[in-house]
């Protein structure tokens, strides 16, 4: 049974996030950004997961080693069951924040952040100016986080199939960028269909937008839902 679609919470306030999530009846895994985070501060994880919701924190942390640990150390106690960092962020900060995550949260997961599904080849090239392609940067990344004991890794579905081959398939790959078609694409740029990531091996997706933005929420939500389990 492939896992639930994560459902991005793109909103600003918790009162949006509550009405949207009134519209459902069965018990979902979302997804609370920085945004709504930043905008409703940690008591909006006790509303949803007293709904129980399954909830991913995505706040993409990254900093010095010290402070992501000691930030770690506060989300734990925080019930999510999902939290992430930035691969870029380096092994010792991940090292560090999953400990420090685990000691309060042993049943969630921390994954890192390979290359946001908002760049292309050619923007890296030349922005972060690597030698390595976006292929290659992802995978590295991917094996970084792997070597430092995470869970799994942000990164599209689209290297889903070389990290289970590259490094293991029980490490998790968790994509966004997905829409209906793939020529909808707004601002991200390595977009695939549900179906599709399903087919590429990813073990989540992530969908804002297509559901979000629907103007029959839980009929979209339904339709990414079969769509991703293949029904």
């Amino acid at each position: 049974m492939a896992a639930k679609p994560i459902i991005a919470l793109d909103f600003s306030t918790y009162e949006e996030a509550k009405t949207f999530l009134a519209g459902f009846d069965e018990k979902l895994y979302v997804k609370i950004g920085m945004e709504l985070y930043m905008q409703s501060g940690p008591a909006i994880i006790d509303v949803i997961k007293a709904y129980g919701h399954d909830v991913f924190l995505d706040l993409k942390l990254h900093d010095i080693p010290t402070t992501v640990e000691r930030t770690m150390s506060v989300l734990g106690k925080l019930n999510v069951d999902m939290v992430n960092v930035h691969a870029a962020g380096g092994f010792d900060m991940m090292q560090r924040a999953a400990a420090a995550f685990r000691k309060e949260n042993a049943a969630g997961k921390i994954i890192a952040v390979t290359q946001l599904t908002s760049k292309d080849e050619q923007t890296m090239q030349q922005e972060q100016k690597t030698h390595l392609s976006l292929t290659d940067s992802v995978l590295h990344y991917a094996k970084l986080a792997y070597k430092a004991g995470l869970d799994g890794v942000v990164s599209s579905p689209l290297e889903s199939r070389m990290i289970h081959n590259e490094i293991s398939p029980d490490f998790l790959t968790v994509t966004p960028g997905i829409r209906f078609s793939e020529n909808n694409s707004d601002d991200q740029v390595r977009v695939v269909t549900p179906e599709k990531a399903k087919m590429l091996g990813s073990d989540y997706i992530v969908v804002g937008r297509p559901i979000t933005q629907s103007d029959q929420p839980l009929l979209a939500y339904r339709e990414i839902k079969r769509l991703w389990e293949g029904e």
